[in-house]
């Protein structure tokens, strides 16, 4: 790729910080009293999911200057540049080749890549199958009915997330998920499991992850334990993995591998063979909507031009409000109790992707880049952390997720949950002045005097930015298009930054440093290089194992 570009040296840049300035003192409430088309005109729709980002404080003239922005960072280019492979991850020497997983058909040049995803799909269509129709056995015969998918970061946030929203979809297979290397993890998954009736399935590109495999050993143990012997561990492992001698060294045959690539990023991988378990859950077909779900966003991210298109609108504004409005944060708010694990699945495709300092080209920054991203679902996160949406200090924009209609069955319970979240976008739009908190007081029987010692308790500034999503239902094709919209979104957020959304270097360091320390915690090493306060509290945990 050219010398990147950062954010500071586009020409828009003073522009938007102009823009900006003019706005400090406007209301989003009263951008729609001058504005009565501003509803319809600050919405999208793409692929099941319309995006409604009209309570932003954004005018059409500063959206004009965002969408000038994104044609200067040449957003249209890069996304093309995204799905024909061009090597976007220089720090790797790579390209990202996420979409490449979910695509119908190979775009030139990329066509042994994509026969390898093709004939990794029948692979995964067979386990999916061969499972689904009870035709695999353990080792004492019993047939496997239960799956535990064991990895972590993107091998498990991701296949995690989707069965659980997908839980209105699942067949009989019961499938759990471990990650913590806290044996409490694991130690719980298993419990009331039956190891002759249960498939791991191992999630590690270099089998070497050691809280993969701590797990997958304790695992084992739990089998062998159980009667099965190392001859034939293969009917209950499962590998997601590059390295197949270090499987087969651990139980797994080839036969039992399945691989993933470095093209694909593990927190873009749950398309990839890391999703089988989602695949198992779900059965065959469903995945497969699940992966014509993100190729339809796929599509429009390349197709659509940029005031139109929903991952382009989205990194603006979440550029808009954290560069030119200080916004340090991002909440996601589904409402909807599958979605619940969406803000966890987020966090690791933001943060990592694009919490950088240094521009693709190592240059230091000289503005913010990823705003930490947090969360919680429904109507909880009301009786939990709202209170600091309407009334803190902090600036939050928000998205709030809203399925139109729900699975369960419970009409009247869902327009509940659709209330609220209604109420709460608006909540935070319009907010509640002195005079009329004071007015609400009153109402309620207070004395005037009552009242306004209150009313500043009860007023709430409102003006805070959000936008709503909305999509009919949470299905396989509508929850393949939503992760693809944020994955994409991400994307183009990290081009307009100048960063490697695709490398994630920040987190080798605290790797190195914990390998040192176990050393030190084994007795393998007694190098006292340590900090004072690392070394302090060394001698305490060898002070507990003693005591």
């Amino acid at each position: 790729m050219a010398h990147a570009l950062r954010l500071s040296d586009l020409p828009s840049w003073r522009e938007l910080q102009a823009c900006a300035a003019k706005l400090q003192d406007a209301s989003i409430s009263g951008l729609f009293h001058s504005d009565p088309q501003r509803a319809s005109a600050f919405t999208a729709t793409a692929a099941g999911l319309t995006l409604d980002y009209s309570k932003h404080l954004l005018c059409r003239d500063s959206r004009a200057a965002l969408l000038r922005l994104g044609q200067q960072a040449q957003l249209q280019a890069r996304a093309r540049d995204l799905v024909t492979g061009v090597p976007l991850n220089n720090t790797e020497s790579r390209p990202a080749l996420h979409t490449l997983l979910r695509a119908e058909r190979a775009p030139a040049g990329l066509e042994s890549q994509f026969s390898a995803v093709t004939k990794t799909r029948e692979r995964m269509r067979h386990w999916s199958e061969q499972i689904n129709n009870r035709e695999l056995k353990g080792h004492s015969g019993k047939v496997i009915d239960t799956v535990v998918n064991i990895g972590i970061g993107g091998s498990d946030l991701g296949p995690r997330l989707v069965t659980g929203a997908l839980s209105a979809f699942r067949g009989r297979i019961a499938t759990h998920y471990v990650a913590n290397v806290d044996p409490a993890d694991l130690h719980s998954t298993l419990a009331s499991l039956d190891p002759g009736s249960t498939l791991l399935i191992i999630c590690s590109k270099s089998f070497r992850t050691e809280e993969t495999l701590a797990n997958a050993t304790a695992a084992r143990e739990w089998l062998l334990a159980d009667g099965a012997d190392m001859a034939n561990l293969e009917n209950h492992f499962l590998a997601i993995t590059t390295n197949l001698d270090a499987a087969a060294a651990f139980g797994v045959p080839a036969d039992n591998c399945l691989p993933m690539w470095d093209w694909v990023g593990g927190r873009y991988s749950v398309w990839s063979a890391v999703g089988l378990s989602c695949a198992i859950a779900v059965g065959w077909d469903r995945f497969n909507d699940f992966l014509a779900g993100a190729a339809e966003m796929d599509t429009h991210f390349v197709d659509t031009t940029s005031a139109f298109n929903l991952p382009m609108l989205m990194s603006l504004l979440e550029v808009w409000n954290c560069n030119f409005f200080g916004a340090g944060n991002h909440v996601v708010l589904p409402y909807d109790h599958g979605l619940g694990r969406l803000p966890d699945f987020l966090q690791q495709l933001t943060m990592e992707s694009n919490g950088k300092r240094v521009s693709r080209d190592g240059e230091e920054l000289d503005y913010d880049t990823a705003p930490v991203l947090w969360g919680s679902a429904g109507t909880t996160g009301q009786h939990s952390f709202h209170q600091l949406l309407h009334q803190g200090t902090r600036l939050c924009p928000a998205d709030f997720i809203i399925p139109l209609t729900t699975h369960t069955g419970a009409a009247g319970q869902h327009r509940m949950l659709v209330a609220n979240g209604l109420a709460q976008s608006r909540a935070l739009m319009v907010g509640r002045g002195i005079d009329e908190a004071r007015e609400s007081l009153l109402h309620r029987g207070l004395t005037a005097t009552e009242a306004d010692s209150l009313a500043p308790h009860l007023a709430m500034p409102g003006n805070r930015p959000n936008s709503v999503i909305t999509l009919t239902s949470v299905t396989p094709h509508s929850l393949g298009a939503l992760l693809a919209l944020y994955e994409h979104r991400t994307f183009c957020s990290g081009q307009l930054w100048a960063v490697n959304p695709f490398d994630q270097w920040g987190v080798e360091l605290g790797k190195e440093i914990g390998t040192e320390v176990l050393a030190r915690l084994t007795g393998d090493s007694s190098d006292g290089s340590m900090d004072p306060a690392t070394e302090r509290l060394l001698a305490q945990w060898h002070a507990a194992q003693d005591a």
